[in-house]
This record gives C-alpha cells, structure tokens and sequence, in this order.
C-alpha cells in the first residue's frame, strides 16, 4: 500500500481544524459549564457541609439539653420523693395521734365504764348487805339490844367535849319546848330516869320530856333536841353507813 502525503497532509488539516472548531465552540463551554457545575457543587457541599455543622451543634445542644432535662428530672424526682416522704411522715405522725388520743379516749371510756360498774356493784353490795344486816339485826334485836344501845348512849353522852356540850346546849335553850325520845320498844321507868338525868347533867336540859315509839327503829334511840337529832339506834346507823360507802 503507497502512503500519498497529500491525503495525509489534508487529513491532518482537517484534524487541526476540527480540534480548533471543538476548541473554539465545544470546548471552552463545556469547561465553563463544567467549572459552573464545579462550583455549584461546591456551593453545596459548602451548604451541606453548613448543614451538617448546624446538625452537629444542634445535636450537642440537644444532647446538652437532654442531660440539663435527665439532671431536672432527677432533681424534680428527688423533691417529690422528699416531699413524698415528708408528707407520708406527716400523715404518719397525725394518725399516730389521731389513734394514740382515740386510745386514750377509749381507755377513759373504760375506765368510766368499770369505774361505774364498780360503783353499781358495790352499792348493789353495800345494798344487799345493808338489807341482809337489816334482816339479820330485825331478828336479833329485842328490848335486851335496845337497853345495850340506851346504855352505850349515855356513855357516849357522857365523853362529849364541852364544846360540844356547849353547842348542844345552846341549841336546847333556843329553840327547846321538849325534848323528843324515840325508840323502837317502850323504855321502862328506870331507863327513862336514867336518860333523863344524864340529858340534865350534860346539857342542862330539864325537859319537857316526850316518849314515843318507832318499831323501824329496830332497836335503839333517836332524840331530838331542838334542831339537833342525837341518834343511836340500829336504823340509822345501817343508813350512815350506807351513805357514807355511796359518799367514799
């Protein structure tokens, strides 16, 4: 095969001016639009890396944000755990006095219960005993008790103190118009005489002397001087003692 140089020679014009067309025309734009796009592309990788920054310090801040809150809740939940405990203990200590007053409220109302079936029982006591030493004194007393007891009465009679001689005397002379003789059987003339002449000689009384009988008396005296009552008698010594256990 012979190479002809002219066809070469033209080929090689036309190659030179084919890349001088691509240059001229093609070329030069595409680099623009490629340095175009070069820099659009930068532009948003600059903006995309802007963005990731931004992303970055908004997740640290809300990572920060996130431990500030965790922290906030620990503390908020440690108030109201505090707070929780505080009132429970509170709460706590009001019923612990609420039930400590109820038990002691309670323990009063027994004690007022006991104390009043205490009371009833001994005054149902002191009551049936009162009756049974009624029944029993009933059937040992006789005229034989009754000159005992009459007995007994102006010894007693005789070892008043003078003050009390004195404010029985003056009772008499106030307000004396006879002296009152009760008891439960009919006295003989010599107990009489006797009564008399101890109730002269240790209060002055010289009468008028008045005897009457009282069979509830069961055996014993009752006198009235003026306003006083001088009693020795088995009747109102079982009612003193009667009142005087109610009044203990």
């Amino acid at each position: 095969m012979e190479l002809n140089w002219s066809t070469f020679l033209l080929e090689i014009i036309n190659f030179l001016v084919l890349v001088w067309i691509l240059k001229r025309f093609f070329y030069k734009p595409i680099l623009d639009v490629i340095a175009r796009r070069r820099s659009d592309i930068e532009k948003t990788l600059d903006g995309a890396k802007a963005l990731h920054n931004d992303a970055e310090a908004l997740q640290e801040q809300y990572k920060n944000r996130l431990e500030v809150w965790e922290q906030e809740q620990l503390a908020a939940k440690s108030a109201l755990t505090e707070e929780i405990e505080a009132e429970r203990t509170k709460q706590m200590e009001a019923l612990q006095t609420t039930l400590e007053k109820e038990r002691e409220k309670a323990q009063a109302i027994e004690q007022h219960q006991l104390e009043v079936c205490r009371q009833q029982t001994e005054e149902a006591a002191l009551t049936h005993g009162a009756e049974f030493a009624a029944r029993l004194l009933t059937t040992a007393a006789g005229p034989e008790l009754e000159k005992r007891l009459s007995d007994l009465f102006m010894q007693e009679l005789a070892t008043l103190s003078s003050e009390q001689a004195k404010t029985l005397r003056a009772a008499g002379n106030k307000t004396l118009d006879k002296v009152q003789i009760t008891s439960a059987y009919a006295l003989d003339g010599t107990t009489r005489q006797l009564l008399e002449q101890s109730l002269t000689t240790v209060l002055g009384i010289n009468g008028p002397f008045h005897y009457t009988q009282d069979k509830t008396l069961l055996a014993g005296l009752r006198i009235n001087i003026g306003a006083w009552v001088l009693r020795a008698n088995l009747q109102d010594e079982l009612k003193s003692f009667v009142d005087f256990a109610h009044e203990a």
